[in-house]
């Protein structure tokens, strides 16, 4: 009887191990073939080896969890999300799945898997970038700065996370910005023109009693290098600081434009407070240039120009804002008062070099000669020298202008306006293939309207 219980148990045995070898070893194999295939970087190839692999080794949850992290490299989001989800996660499976979470914009849901995370003990600098990450796209500013200095426990020479650092706290807590900027500055020099100009604001705003006027310098620091959210913030803050504050107002208008937000009751508050203030009449006069309101910039910026007289910034916005409602002779006027007040500044003969040209009005008489006056005080200054060269193109007088834009490539080659000048002027040398490698390059290099005017005579002279 014994004999026989394990004759029979032998059978069974044998039996099994014909059935599993197979699958085993082709779950061997599969594994094997997965983890090459995602070492060389084919997602989409490890995805399926892994998920062939899940089905011999039916116990094994993380071979689903590997596929779907694999899907997800391979950009198959769908994909990665069922086979993440039939799976005990890791936690390395679990910020995968809030990455899905937060890619479909389910940013309720990431915040959920990560912060779980955190709550079960699983941190690390992983997580904690997708927290700052996710805190600042919530505007939950106060997480996303814990989140950043445990970030930075785990990696101190992180330049990105000290300089976002800096940055919120030139808001709350302006005392101790300057140390994360400066820290990110040393770490990546990239980051050291941002750190300079908000290393003079911070300084400068120290001198400040007021907190309203502390928030709108920083706020101005902040626009400067492009960080208008954060801008927005001081701002706001600096109204609530000083409800009365008619520039924290103008201010806070002009960083809502920036985020696509209208702002335009805010510089009315502004100018209810204050219609005398040159600040707020500027912003005004910018917001209704933006909004094609060129009878109401004009209007804004006049009255600016008439509080101050003498200054040779609110002369030029004047003759833009004449030239934008056609009415050529004040423009010209004004432009020339500009230079007239401050004769030393290139910028300002430019400037009027720039309106004679682009309105063919007194180019011989006044565009030259600015033209030229500009490049005479800043020769070394790509802008004056494109300037000059796009006068004498819209004079007929090639020869010159080819020289001056030559020298203009020669100065920045990446200057996109010099190279759009160029091509037209080889356009009408007949230099076909000079003409299209300088529109060209105008155009890939990007730079707002000369780069769109370059892809315009692209379009006319080179279709496709």
């Amino acid at each position: 009887m014994k004999r026989s219980f394990i004759q029979t148990s032998q059978i069974l045995l044998g039996l099994l191990l014909i059935i599993l070898t197979p699958a085993w070893l082709n779950g061997q194999y599969e594994v094997q073939q997965a983890e090459q295939a995602f070492a060389a970087g084919q997602y989409p190839l490890a995805a399926g080896y892994y998920q062939r692999a899940a089905r011999h080794f039916f116990w094994r949850d993380d071979l689903s969890e590997q596929a779907g992290i694999a899907a997800w490299y391979a950009g198959d989001e769908e994909t990665a999300l069922s086979y993440l989800n039939e799976s005990n996660l890791s936690p390395a499976g679990r910020l995968t799945l809030g990455d899905i979470y937060f890619q479909r914009a389910e940013l309720e849901s990431a915040r959920e898997m990560w912060e779980t995370l955190r709550t079960d003990g699983e941190a690390s600098a992983a997580l904690y970038q997708r927290l700052a990450t996710l805190y600042f796209y919530t505007g939950e500013q106060n997480a996303e700065m814990n989140s950043l200095r445990q970030l930075l426990g785990y990696q101190p020479e992180n330049a990105n996370a000290h300089y976002r650092l800096g940055l919120l706290l030139s808001i709350s807590s302006p005392e101790n910005a300057l140390d994360e900027l400066i820290a990110a500055s040393l770490l990546d020099v990239e980051y050291a023109p941002v750190v300079d100009t908000m290393r003079t604001a911070l300084n400068i705003a120290r001198l400040e009693d007021s907190v309203s006027e502390k928030l709108i310098l920083v706020g101005r620091a902040l626009g400067l290098v492009g960080e208008w959210q954060l801008a927005a913030d001081a701002f706001e803050r600096a109204t609530q600081a000083d409800p009365e504050n008619a520039s924290a107002w103008a201010w806070f208008g002009e960083a809502q434009q920036h985020l696509g937000i209208d702002g335009l009751s805010a510089l009315d508050q502004a100018l209810h407070l204050d219609s005398n203030s040159i600040l707020v009449r500027s912003l005004r006069g910018l917001y209704r240039q933006r909004q094609g309101d060129s009878e109401g910039a004009l209007t804004e910026f006049r009255a600016a120009a008439d509080a101050e007289p003498d200054n040779p910034a609110w002369q030029a916005a004047l003759g833009d804002a004449f030239s934008q409602v056609g009415d050529l002779p004040p423009a010209l006027e004004a432009y020339q008062r500009a230079t007239t007040l401050a004769p030393k500044m290139p910028l300002y003969w430019r400037l009027l070099a720039i309106f004679c040209v682009q309105h063919n009005f007194s180019v011989v008489e006044e565009g030259l000669e600015a033209a030229l006056r500009a490049v005479e005080l800043a020769p070394k200054d790509v802008a004056n020298m494109d300037t000059l060269g796009w006068v004498y193109l819209s004079l007929g007088e090639r020869d010159n202008a080819q020289d001056a834009l030559l020298e203009a490539i020669a100065l920045d080659d990446n200057y996109a306006s010099a190279h759009l000048h160029l091509g037209i002027l080889y356009l009408q040398k007949s230099h076909t293939a000079l003409a299209y490698t300088h529109l060209t390059r105008a155009r890939n290099l990007a730079d707002g309207s000369a780069s769109m005017e370059a892809e315009k005579v692209l379009m006319q002279y080179f279709p496709e």
